[in-house]
Parts: structure tokens; C-alpha cells; sequence
């Protein structure tokens, strides 16, 4: 990509969490990076309370660095809070998140911004050769994003990637709980961006832990749910909560005629068959669970969203000026 195509000025927002040998050489890797580009740039590194030596080593950029600029969790808030906060602070026309565990390459970089130059919203990167343990990532992985795929009818290959680049228009207005920032994509394409995905290069970790484990798939399934339902019935609520109750009704008329059949045809007294009973029952305490958790997003959503609350704290910021 020729530099002078590259108009618009970049924001990289990078969450880091225990990752103090990592953040010199993704520093020193961005810098040829962006310095080819020739645009406007600025490094925005989210610290969500890390333990070891990483805030310091952040601070140190910034001293030297006026660009770099960083901000610091009072404690451990997630990759979601971290990624929203980057979001905020940020101003360049370009968002583009990525990891700081140096598995990302910035080379990658000016490939996603070619694509959105083709008049894309969203680019997101696909690690094609995942460079991570196949039963423990790469497996559960591959499940996620069919399942996101097939549901929310968004088909990309690796939504778990940080890589992506966004427009600023597409996501600035986006608001991100729990762990939903793998979502983006289904967000950006809610409000009519245009989304599409590159092949990246993909490094096995060098220095510290995965933060991630076979656990997350389950938490994808949660987070789905949540997506599926703030896409049909954010608006509509009565509709799934009618179609239950109408759910309930059925089961309730089912059991009823089965009671009867039971006593009159089959001589057997209704204390004497209890296994349907508790079939139902077990099976109502799923689903209400269920949607008892959808009523508690969407009063999240509106405890945040009505005052305003981010969902972060901030300890310090290095090189940020506050409105």
C-alpha cells in the first residue's frame, strides 16, 4: 500500500495484562510500522491492572513518547473494558485493536487498511495458521465462530482475532459488557457497515501465559444468546417473554392430559408418577434462568447507559488530556 493513499490518522488500542517482555518489542515492531505509513498516529495501551512490571514499562513509553499514551485500570476490569476504554480515548479516524502478547504482527497492518480503501467498514484479521494448542485454543476456537457465524448470520472465520480495523463512524457509538468485544463485527453490521476479512500472520507467544482457556467457548455460548436477543427482541421484549408463557401453557396442557390418561386409562394415581413432574420442572428452571439473565442485560444496559457510566476505572492516564 503507498503511504500517500493513507489520509486518515490511526489509533492502535492495545488491552495488556501481564505482559512486561512483550511491550518494548511490540512498541519498537509498531514504530517502523506506523513511521512507513507516514500518517497520523497514536499508541493507546489499556493496562487492566497488571501484577508484574508492565505499568511501569508503559510509562516509560510515554515518557519518551508523547503518542504513546496509556491508561491504567485500578484493577482487573477484562479485554472487553480495556478494549472500550481505548475506544474512548481515542481519536484518530481509524480504530485498530490488537493484542500485546507480540502473536499479532503491525505488519499486518497496512493490509487492513488497504482493504478498507477498497470501501470497506470493518476488515478483520483471519488467523489462517493459528500458531496456538490445537485441543485448548485452535478446537474451541473453531466451534465459536460457527456457532457466532451461524447465529448471527456475520461469516467470518476467526472473530476471536484482536487484529481488525475499524472506521471510526462504525464503532465509537458501539457499547461493550462482559466479553463481548469479539462482537464488533456484529455491531458495526447492525448500523449498515460494510465487513470484510484478510488472511494475518499469527505468532506463537514468546513471553508469558495465555490468558484463555477451553472455558471461554462456554462463555461465547452465553454471549450469543445475549446478541441474539438485543437483535430481535431489544425492542420487542413481549415477544420472547409471550412466546414462553405460551411455551408454559402448552407443557402445562400436555401434563394435564397426560395426569389424565394416566388415572382413567392407566389405573396409576397422579402421586404415584412424579418423573414428569420433575422433568418439567427441571426444564422450567433452565429456561427461566435463562431469561432472567437476558431481564439482567438489559438492566445493565440501562444502569450504564442512562447515567452514562463507563464500565471501567481509571487509576492514571499517561499523555491523555480529559474533556
Amino acid at each position: 500500500m503507498n503511504k500517500d493513499d493513507i489520509k486518515e490518522s490511526l489509533s492502535i488500542v492495545i488491552p495488556v495484562f501481564n505482559e512486561e517482555d512483550n511491550i518494548f518489542p511490540l512498541y519498537e515492531g509498531l514504530m517502523e510500522v506506523l513511521n512507513s505509513l507516514g500518517c497520523a498516529y497514536e499508541i493507546l495501551f489499556i493496562n487492566d491492572a497488571s501484577k508484574d512490571n508492565t505499568a511501569q514499562r508503559l510509562d516509560e513509553l510515554a515518557s519518551q513518547n508523547e503518542l504513546v499514551k496509556v491508561i491504567h485500570f485500578k484493577r482487573n476490569f477484562g479485554q472487553t473494558a480495556a478494549m472500550m476504554a481505548g475506544i474512548n480515548f481515542s481519536s484518530g479516524d481509524i480504530i485498530i485493536p490488537m493484542d500485546g502478547d507480540l502473536q499479532n504482527d503491525p505488519n499486518d497492518i497496512p493490509r487492513l487498511l488497504a482493504k478498507l480503501h477498497e470501501g470497506y467498514d470493518v476488515c478483520s484479521g483471519w488467523r489462517k495458521d493459528r500458531k496456538d494448542n490445537s485441543l485448548k485454543r485452535n478446537l474451541p476456537s473453531k466451534i465459536a465462530n460457527f456457532l457466532i457465524s451461524k447465529i448471527s448470520g456475520v461469516h467470518l472465520h476467526d472473530y476471536g482475532c484482536s487484529l481488525k480495523a475499524y472506521k471510526r463512524d462504525v464503532i465509537e457509538d458501539v457499547k461493550l459488557y462482559g466479553e463481548m468485544h469479539r462482537f464488533i463485527p456484529i455491531y458495526a453490521v447492525w448500523q449498515g457497515a460494510k465487513v470484510t476479512e484478510i488472511p494475518v500472520t499469527h505468532h506463537a507467544r514468546k513471553h508469558g501465559q495465555s490468558k484463555y482457556g477451553i472455558n471461554r467457548t462456554f462463555k461465547v455460548i452465553l454471549d450469543l444468546i445475549v446478541i441474539k436477543f438485543l437483535e430481535q427482541h431489544a425492542q420487542k421484549p413481549i415477544y420472547i417473554f409471550g412466546g414462553f408463557g405460551f411455551f408454559s401453557i402448552f407443557m402445562s396442557l400436555l401434563s394435564f392430559i397426560l395426569m389424565i390418561y394416566l388415572k382413567y386409562w392407566q389405573d396409576r394415581s397422579f402421586i404415584k408418577t412424579p418423573l414428569p413432574f420433575l422433568t418439567i420442572l427441571f426444564f422450567m428452571v433452565g429456561i427461566l434462568s435463562i431469561l432472567l439473565g437476558l431481564i439482567a442485560e438489559l438492566l445493565n444496559r440501562t444502569y450504564y447507559e442512562s447515567q452514562n457510566k463507563p464500565v471501567y476505572l481509571i487509576k492514571n492516564m499517561k499523555n491523555i488530556k480529559k474533556d
